[in-house]
């Protein structure tokens, strides 16, 4: 159960973070995916009227950035400002993320607190200087494992995420005492078992970890596009380093300690499943050796893999979010990969899977019972939502079914990160409402002039613009602008205040659109799709 108002005076914030993502190129649906999934899930616990912070960004340092600059002839500066502002804010701006700061490694903000966090573990000896030899993966900025390598038909050694050769490298570096926090990493998973998410996630990291760790590289020292090391400049802070402390310094590390004590750490840190040994080994460890409090929850999502054949790109990069959204529109891209594939598992984008839950079940269960609803509501009652006066079992099916649909996505949504499960949630209650609206045959009520019939058609068309209300609330974070325009056409928004201002708990209390607001037949809310163009 969420915090009454008064709890929540001084809490911690309820802070999400996303990855801050490469900018070796412009964003794709798997950055997309993640970023939505974040928005939805503060969003929420905003109209839980909780104070929620949102943190995305993108990391700008690193051989994979530097050697992409250097492919397009320009400095890496340059093509981390261009990409940042002609492709991802725009974007997220887009899509309707409601980030409450974007934190670009190259900020003063950020570097000036890594080298002084670094420095804080150097001067607590938790940093050593060494020498390493072995196979880096240059997309993946980390040293491999040859255990972890996969093999090519000619016995080249790939890496297994990009399936491109590794590099043989021998440096001398800067090493973290990454090997002597095993024992109270694996003693932190058992006190913790919903740190890491999902349960197979979980498993994998507590049997990497139980199988020793290395002491970890912190330093380059081969090329120079990244933070100096502060005691030694002929050497720049490894970026695995340099973006994971971002969590820290975008809230203040050092700089802002009132921001930073009521922000960090996060609540959920938002993650590809390929990034997440990253945040559950390293990160926990780097702050344990600080001395500060570990995250709350790593949360990793599966891979996004395009199906179907009606796609001419080969692959999931190839695809923009904007191709699915000038076609379904930005409100069903957000729902679509929340409702289509179970947060942490693998899934794939077909335009067929998209296209048919996209008719059932926005155009046809919820868009075409919001246009009955308001037509109704202007035919029998000139566009004013007439009270409720005759409520029966039907009527207390449906205030129950609501009150079932909110706990479920709350619990489903807000704490669980089961974003598939909560909107099911939502939309078997939507299902619920046209099915209560056919079985009570309104219409034929309507024939029925005595004041028992008036009050039961009254009462029908009541119980089902209440419903539309509280549905509004409760797809508010998921898809806003719809929401927006189905609270408008109901005549909310004069009465009952900002849509995103309503408690998503809210939505179990019945009764809140108030008789005689006038209900308008608005546009339709999820039109019928073209055919897509074939490339």
């Amino acid at each position: 159960m969420a915090a009454t108002g008064s709890e929540k005076q001084g809490a911690k914030a309820y802070y999400v973070t996303t990855p801050i993502y490469y900018v070796n190129d412009a964003p794709h649906l798997g950055h997309a995916y993640t970023t939505v999934a974040g928005d939805v899930l503060t969003r929420w616990h905003r109209q839980r009227g909780e104070k929620v912070w949102f943190l995305t960004g993108t990391d700008e340092h690193g051989q994979k950035i530097m050697r992409t600059a250097e492919a397009n002839n320009v400095t890496p500066q340059a093509w981390c400002d261009k990409l940042v502002e002609e492709a991802w804010k725009p974007l997220w701006e887009h899509l309707n993320i409601a980030n409450d700061d974007f934190i670009r490694t190259t900020q003063k903000r950020h570097t000036d607190r890594v080298q002084e966090f670094v420095q804080d573990l150097y001067d607590k000896d938790e940093i050593y200087k060494g020498g390493y030899e072995g196979p880096y993966c240059v997309g993946c900025e980390e040293y491999k494992l040859p255990g972890d390598l996969i093999e090519a038909e000619d016995g080249t050694k790939l890496c297994p995420i990009h399936k491109k050769p590794v590099e043989i490298l021998k440096e001398e570096n800067y090493f973290f005492k990454l090997s002597e926090y095993g024992p109270k990493l694996l003693e932190f998973y058992e006190a913790n078992p919903g740190f890491i998410q999902p349960e197979s996630a979980r498993n994998e990291v507590v049997n990497f970890v139980k199988q020793g760790l290395q002491d970890l590289s912190i330093s380059r020292s081969t090329f120079d596009w990244g933070i100096p090391i502060p005691w030694d400049e002929k050497h720049v802070i490894y970026v695995w380093v340099d973006a994971l402390l971002n969590y820290a310094t975008a809230v203040g590390y050092n700089e802002n300690p009132a921001k930073f004590d009521e922000t960090f750490p996060a609540n959920v840190h938002l993650v590809g499943k390929d990034i997440l040994r990253f945040h559950a080994v390293i990160w926990p460890a780097m702050l344990m050796a600080q001395g500060l409090p570990v995250p709350g929850r790593v949360a990793a999502n599966g891979w996004l893999m395009v199906g179907g054949e009606k796609m001419s790109k080969s692959n999931l990069t190839g695809i923009k979010p904007q191709d699915l959204t000038s076609h379904f529109g930005v409100d069903a891209y957000r729902w679509y990969f929340l409702r289509a594939i179970a947060f942490g598992s693998d899934g794939s984008f077909s335009w067929e899977d998209f296209t048919a839950r996209y008719t059932s079940e926005l155009a046809n269960d919820y868009g075409n019972l919001a246009s009955r609803v308001a037509a109704m509501v202007g035919k029998y009652f000139g566009g004013e939502l007439p009270a409720s006066t005759a409520d029966g079992d039907a009527e207390k099916a449906i205030h129950e079914g609501l009150a079932k649909a909110v706990a479920t996505a709350d619990a489903k949504i807000g704490e669980e990160l089961d974003f598939q499960a909560g909107i099911l949630a939502i939309f078997d209650f939507v299902k619920q409402v046209n099915g209560y609206i056919t079985e009570q045959e309104p219409w034929k009520v309507a024939k029925d002039d005595s004041p028992e019939g008036k009050a039961r058609l009254a009462t029908i068309l009541y119980t089902a613009a209440e419903s539309l209300r509280a549905v509004a609330v409760l797809l508010n974070p998921i898809m806003p602008e719809t929401s927006q325009a189905l609270w408008e056409s109901l005549g909310a928004e004069a009465s009952l205040g900002a849509l995103a201002e309503q408690p998503v708990q809210s939505s179990g209390m019945w009764g809140q659109l108030p008789a005689g607001a006038t209900v308008t037949k608005g546009a339709v809310l999820f039109p019928r799709l073209e055919d897509p163009k074939k490339d």
